[in-house]
């Protein structure tokens, strides 16, 4: 379980949001939404230790993350996958190596070991025979497919998907929205999606986060959103030119 409790932060004067708090339950996707700038990828950076917050604590399991030391918060950091908006991919190697790399730094697994879970995270996502390819030969759904192998490789706790479905077509987008889907059910793992996109909202999530004016605008489940006469989240809906 991961406890956001009263987190905020700033960049110099400027406050990105303040008094932050929520709960991300195991085995759970929450979707977190809000307007460009409104420090949604912010938060999920805290999540994993990679930013600081001016106070507040994130828990997992207990486990105040901005408090450890460093071994243990390599450790910490490996129990998230990240599926990054652009997939991230190096160019120069193949989709296979893209995939084993965090094993190859990150692990002690021997070549027979790399290659068993590579292929098992390739038939994951459904690109089982395009291994000895490089990025440049794949489209844009294949790149976030194979980004996402790489995310689960080494079977993390949680998976952060930072724009999962942007800059893609709305049926490679529905493809992607099954994966989260899939990837929640199959590994029991607990999912946070960073997106502007209602319909993956709807398809993927268990609870949304608005982030909005600099705070936790609005928290709750979908139905819950559905119901919502939020003003500034029924606002943001519509802008979206979703319907709910």
């Amino acid at each position: 379980m991961i406890e956001i409790k009263n987190l905020t932060k700033s960049f110099g004067p400027n406050l990105i949001w303040e008094d932050v708090s929520l709960d991300i339950e195991e085995g759970e996707t929450l979707a977190v939404i809000g307007k460009s700038g409104s420090g949604k990828s912010v938060l999920m950076k805290h999540l994993n230790v990679l930013l600081y917050p001016d106070s507040g604590e994130v828990l997992i399991n207990g486990l105040n993350v901005f408090e450890i030391r460093y071994a243990r918060l390599r450790k910490l950091r490996q129990q998230f996958g990240v599926l990054f908006q652009g997939a991230a991919l190096f160019d120069s190697i193949t989709a296979y190596e893209n995939v084993a790399f965090p094993l190859r730094f990150f692990s002690e697994f021997n070549d027979d070991q790399i290659h068993e879970r590579v292929m098992e995270s390739l038939k994951l996502v459904n690109l089982a025979d395009i291994g000895k390819k490089t990025p440049a030969e794949l489209s844009g759904g294949m790149k976030k497919r194979v980004g996402l192998a790489r995310a689960i490789v080494m079977k993390p706790n949680y998976l952060l998907y930072d724009e999962p479905t942007s800059g893609l077509d709305p049926q490679t987008s529905d493809e992607i929205n099954d994966l989260i889907i899939n990837m929640a059910e199959t590994l029991e793992i607990t999912s946070i999606v960073i997106t502007h996109d209602m319909h993956s909202v709807l398809r993927v999530a268990d609870k949304v986060a608005f982030l909005d004016k600099q705070k936790l605008s609005w928290y709750g489940t979908v139905d819950e959103m559905r119901q919502s006469t939020h003003q500034d989240l029924r606002a943001f809906i519509k802008a979206s030119e979703y319907t709910i």
